[in-house]
């Protein structure tokens, strides 16, 4: 496995199998990797020659206050899984060659933008989630790239990027990957701490309510709304973020549940913020 921390050097690199036509796919991380990552990485290496991995903790998706500094960084294991995965190339630059001084871009999409983590996060975060991964794909030049579902807003506004600037680039969103009790993987599960990490099953909980609802025949999103909620408040270590039942091509709130929706919801707990979704429909799919 090869280890690439300077710009000029992943971009030589990017070109030299360009010229080569070999595709590369791309897993963009803030590392800490589990097992959702992992399947990102097994998917790419099942339709790309070549694996990219990015690790890279973007400080421009981070508002003031949020946990750029205690969001858990994991460098040799990451290594060790990335290798063990069979990725053939792991990016990992530093901010400071990532973002100059001088620096005056950003890319921001923005009407998606303006829903569910933009609200509770702003749209500042979008802009620096677009921004960094229009520079990955501009060094790494991937065929095709991989997110997962769990961060489905970001999965909607990188697809939006991609179209409106013509990026040559495919994205792939992969299943959400969970717990064996069904808490959806994530990078921060590991700064619960053992008291409250059963609790923070309350949003999947809440989601799952919904979706039970909606196969019962409730197609009221106020309806839903209101039992998911008080469902996720039943504990009083959480606090509700957002919690929205959405179009998955608008991310913009519905009435009524009469085609595929998305059920997304943030929470915090003891300091963490964590995120989980559901995209259903009335005639299902059940199982998620």
């Amino acid at each position: 496995m090869r280890i690439i921390e300077k710009l000029p050097e992943m971009q030589a690199a990017a070109r030299d199998y360009q010229r080569r036509q070999v595709d590369l796919g791309l897993v963009p991380t803030m590392g800490a990797l589990h097992d959702g990552h992992l399947s990102l990485v097994k998917r790419c290496r099942t339709e790309n020659t070549i694996t990219v991995m990015s690790l890279f903790v973007n400080p421009a998706q981070f508002m003031p206050g949020e946990d750029y500094d205690s969001y858990p960084r994991t460098w040799s294991q990451d290594l060790e899984l990335a290798e063990a995965a069979g990725v053939d190339i792991v990016f990992h630059p530093s901010a400071e060659d990532m973002y100059l001084p001088r620096r005056q871009t950003t890319i921001q999409v923005h009407e998606l933008t303006k829903y569910l983590c933009g609200i509770s996060r702003g749209q500042g975060h979008f802009i620096g989630v677009t921004t960094v991964v229009a520079k990955l794909f501009n060094l790494v030049s991937p065929r095709r790239a991989y997110f997962g579902q769990k961060d489905a807003q970001q999965a909607v506004v990188i697809q939006r990027m991609v179209i409106d600037l013509n990026f040559p680039v495919e994205i792939v969103v992969c299943p959400i990957i969970r717990e064996a009790d069904g808490l959806a993987m994530s990078s921060r599960n590991r700064n619960l701490s053992p008291a409250l990490r059963p609790r923070a099953l309350a949003l999947r909980e809440g989601l799952v309510l919904g979706r039970d609802m909606l196969r019962q025949g409730e197609t009221d999103a106020n309806t839903l709304f209101n039992h998911m909620c008080e469902q996720i408040l039943r504990d009083d270590a959480i606090e509700v973020d957002y919690l929205h039942i959405v179009s998955p091509e608008t991310l913009q709130d519905v009435e009524k549940v009469d085609d595929l929706v998305l059920m997304a919801g943030a929470i915090r707990i003891d300091g963490v913020r964590l995120i989980d979704n559901i995209l259903v429909g009335p005639d299902g799919p059940w199982e998620d």
